[in-house]
């Protein structure tokens, strides 16, 4: 687990948001970034987004304004969460780890996640669903 990245730390809460301020998170992180890594899956290969790991109660929508979408693919066993306006991905729910959400590391208010890149193994990723997609 990671508890800092570049000298900003893992708040117990953090928020994250997308781009264009539209979409707000907050997540619980008590132990820091659980699971950093790349997801294996075909639009997260595609991506290339850094994720860590959240159970599905820690990761809450404060702030959406409708802009919050949803894509889904995979026989509709995939679900990930964008937001309309800017376009950036802040978090996605894979079924091969149902009982948690992967969240988009660089929507965390203050970190840059080409800090942490050094730190990660290849496929070690939160939402590594193996033939995924």
């Amino acid at each position: 687990m990671i508890r800092e990245i570049g000298g900003v730390a893992i708040q117990t809460t953090h928020r994250a948001s997308c781009h264009c301020g539209r979409v707000w998170l907050e997540l619980d992180l008590p132990r820091g970034i659980v699971r950093p890594g790349h997801c294996n899956c075909s639009i997260c290969r595609r991506k290339g987004t850094l994720t860590g790991s959240v159970p599905l109660v820690g990761l809450r929508v404060i702030r959406d304004d409708d802009a919050l979408k949803r894509y889904r693919f995979n026989n509709g066993a995939e679900e990930h969460y964008f937001c309309a306006h800017c376009g950036i991905h802040t978090h996605h729910h894979t079924a091969c780890d149902p009982e948690h959400y992967s969240f988009n590391i660089g929507c965390l208010d203050g970190i840059d996640p080409f800090m942490l890149e050094a730190d990660i193994e290849p496929n070690a990723g939160a939402g590594l669903c193996r033939g995924a997609g």
